[in-house]
């Protein structure tokens, strides 16, 4: 049986393919890993935010909340989770003197670039924000 020696003409014409496939491609992969976690990066600060808000609301509609437990409960969250630069604003101003079934809302938000890995780059301009509303009881 006769053994297949490869020619070595079809070797030599293969050789750059690889290293041009990789200068090709190399770029495509790499935004779509960075682009990837940037929008991982923005989920997880919706959702910190989303806890924060719900945290925050949840202390104002207790018999005894008031807005400094309001800000001091979402600011543990947001602490504990490294958002950056965020504000905290509850709806109405005054719910401690609300009557039962006042709706009070609490709207947290925070700059997406101050927030983002590569800051600057995908999120310049855009604000995110959570929001959580429930009824006073007490």
């Amino acid at each position: 049986m006769p053994i297949h020696v490869p020619n070595i003409r079809s070797r030599r014409a293969r050789r750059g393919t690889a290293a041009t496939e990789l200068a090709v491609c190399l770029p495509i992969v790499l935004v779509l890993i960075v682009g990837t976690i940037e929008a991982c990066s923005m989920v997880y600060l919706k959702q910190s935010l989303s806890v924060a808000a719900y945290e925050g609301v949840r202390v104002s509609v207790s018999p005894n909340g008031d807005a400094t437990a309001v800000t001091t409960a979402a600011n543990r969250i947001l602490t504990a989770r490294n958002v950056i630069s965020p504000t905290i604003t509850v709806s109405p101003a005054n719910f401690a003197n609300q009557p039962a079934g006042t709706w009070v809302s609490v709207h947290v938000t925070a700059p997406a670039n101050a927030n983002s890995i590569i800051s600057g780059f995908f999120y310049d301009a855009i604000v995110v924000d959570g929001q959580a509303t429930m009824m006073k009881e007490f």
